[in-house]
């Protein structure tokens, strides 16, 4: 039996794709009881078989309830079992004080005749509407990512929710765009303890002032106009910073296998993407931007001409835009061809060259099949890449768990760049602010090792730029 409580406390009561979705929704939700209604059970149990995400997901929450189960008599699962038993290692125990209640007796269905209560999403509105009877002085709250469910139980008067904890970000514009401008009167406000010095071709300044709390390590700052500055964040303590001038790469006396900078956010990117302290580099930008060919061109240097990396690797999630084509004949990189025209238009623009004919550009494909590996994200778990350049396309279509399996997966010497654009989301359940590239992008902007840019000018053609504005 629940009883009511006067106080702010809540009860929620949970849809199974919530728990399909973050096993950990048990956990999520601080003070405040859940409810699972036993129809919830029983799409769990139908859904524990198979080695996809979702069913490890349900596995997932089964393993959970048990332990919390575990040597508990059954008037103490009426009374409701406390959910601090279970201590999560990202919440604290504090946080989850609620207790957790299972249907344990049929309740009376207050079900309008146009819902017949034998479907489950009507037997959990049925579950809802009962409790709310039968405690007035209590909130209920279903919480849900179906939206036609909490569209129905918003007709019946239940007050139903999304499942928010998933979202790393609660707009999609908040996210760090990992470049700022500086305003005109920066060398006033910041430079009267400036201390400058020169250093392998390169200006640095240690700067003090109110503006550098808000940056972050490896940030990229400008000044726009004709005597511009163009800088990154290299160190950084309390309010006081070490900026290093960039590498100009937008003439031809800095090119990256021969393809150069045409704006400012490609310069900084080719500036991050060249720099070997840098671990971790994502461009996150639309169609046109020009994410994969600078991720490839400085591949290619560091790989062929550098060897500081023993080759590509380029992977992506295969997520197909319209209806699937079936199964594939082949080897592993022969199935992923398929996926991989962005990777083939990208080599073509790189290895377009008129020395040696056709004989020289066969010469450098062959040389270039040799260096880049095509491979799956099915068979990543378990793998480590040492020196290797790792492109990780698409990466807005990764779930925040395939994400962290991915980039784990990098050894000694090796760099991860992940490329995406969070507009162009195709994987169901998944949204700008929950998506793994959104993410890791908030999770990595402290780190000394990594950097981020938000690629905004289209560069690929005039229609293409027309497009992307007009359609």
């Amino acid at each position: 039996m629940i009883k009511a409580d006067t106080s702010s406390k809540r009860l929620f009561i949970l849809d199974t794709n919530v728990l399909m979705h973050d096993p950990t929704a048990l956990f999520r939700f601080k003070e405040h009881d859940v409810y699972l209604p036993m129809v919830v059970l029983e799409e769990l149990d139908a859904g524990k078989k198979g080695v996809s995400e979702v069913a490890r997901n349900v596995r997932q929450v089964s393993r959970f309830l048990d332990e919390l189960m575990c040597d508990v008599a059954v008037e103490d699962i009426e009374k409701g079992i406390p959910l601090s038993t279970r201590t999560m290692p990202d919440v604290e125990e504090s946080d989850h004080s609620g207790r957790l209640f299972f249907q344990m007796h049929t309740l009376p269905s207050a079900l309008p005749d146009a819902l017949p209560g034998n479907k489950p999403d009507n037997n959990i509105l049925a579950t809802a509407l009962a409790l709310q009877t039968d405690h007035p002085d209590l909130t209920v709250t279903l919480v849900s990512k179906d939206i036609n469910l909490r569209i129905k139980a918003a007709v019946l008067g239940i007050h139903a929710e999304d499942y928010y904890n998933d979202k790393v970000l609660d707009d999609v514009n908040l996210l760090y765009p990992g470049i700022s401008e500086l305003p005109a009167d920066f060398w006033e406000t910041h430079g009267n303890s400036v201390e400058s010095w020169q250093q392998e071709g390169r200006n640095y300044y240690r700067v003090k002032g109110p503006l550098v709390e808000s940056w972050h390590i490896n940030e990229c700052l400008y000044l726009p106009g004709e005597n511009g500055f163009e800088a990154l964040v290299r160190e950084k303590n309390g309010d006081d910073a070490l900026l290093e001038t960039t590498r100009d790469y937008s003439g031809s006396r800095h090119t990256v296998w021969g393809i150069s900078a045409r704006n400012r956010e490609q310069n900084f990117a080719l500036n991050l993407l060249m720099d070997p302290e840098v671990d971790f580099v994502s461009l996150v930008g639309t169609a046109g931007t020009g994410k994969t060919l600078l991720a490839l061109a400085a591949g290619l240097t560091q790989t062929l001409e550098e060897n500081r990396y023993r080759e590509i690797i380029m992977t992506r999630v295969t997520v197909p835009v319209g209806e699937d084509i079936g199964f594939l004949p082949g080897t592993e990189e022969e199935k992923m061809t398929p996926w991989m025209g962005a990777l083939m238009d990208n080599l073509e623009v790189l290895t377009r060259s008129d020395v040696g004919g056709e004989w020289g550009r066969a010469a450098t494909n062959d040389l270039l099949a040799n260096r880049i590996r095509i491979r799956s994200m099915n068979f990543m778990r378990g793998r480590t890449f040492l020196n290797k350049y790792l492109i990780l396309d698409e990466a807005q279509n990764l779930t925040p768990k395939q994400m962290k399996t991915l980039v784990t997966r990098a050894g000694p010497g090796t760099k991860v760049i992940c490329l995406g654009n969070v507009a162009q989301i195709d994987t169901p359940y998944i949204t700008e602010t929950s998506s793994g590239l959104t993410y890791v992008v908030d999770r990595f902007k402290d780190w000394a090792h990594s950097g981020h840019i938000i690629l905004t000018r289209g560069e690929r053609s005039r229609l293409a730029d027309y497009a992307s504005e007009v359609l």
